[in-house]
């Protein structure tokens, strides 16, 4: 099952300051719904461990998120792919696009692909997509208020 998220948050922070927070392991797993942990392996490379409860399945997704095509401070894209044992596996990826909104403020734009498996996949297309627009809307507005503030 696929779907597609897109959405926009304006920061009030300046893009740099964005960027960098966008690359920054500490304030991603403050931001990430669920997320337990989150190490640097390399610059572009790091491993994270998520507890996520979709309707009746919670399941606790270890795995591998990947920046890439990144034009710093501008745009990159994040891919990661998780696996929740017998609750499934999901992958999925982000463009992530920054653009000054003067020179305090950043409009940070995403369009995100996501595809799950498993037992996850049995809920339902509706139920999914909703909890995913939920998780990301809460990723972009804790991460804006984190490096707005």
């Amino acid at each position: 099952m696929a779907l597609v998220i897109e959405g926009e948050e304006r920061i009030a922070a300046p893009v740099e300051k964005v960027w960098d927070a966008l690359n920054d392991p500490e304030i991603l797993k403050e931001a990430i719904p669920g997320c337990q942990s989150l190490e640097m392996n390399s610059d572009t490379e790091m491993a994270a461990t998520v507890v996520l409860k979709i309707g009746p399945i919670k399941a606790t997704f270890n795995g591998a998120v990947t920046l890439k095509n990144l034009m710093p401070p501008h745009s990159y894209t994040i891919q990661g792919e998780g696996k929740g044992g017998i609750a499934g596996f999901a992958k999925g990826g982000a463009d992530v696009t920054l653009t000054a909104d003067g020179p305090d403020g950043t409009v940070l734009k995403y369009a995100a692909k996501a595809e799950v498996g498993g037992k996850i996949a049995q809920l339902g297309s509706r139920l999914i997509e909703s909890t995913s627009k939920k998780l990301a809307g809460q990723f972009f507005s804790t991460f804006g208020e984190k490096v707005g503030a």
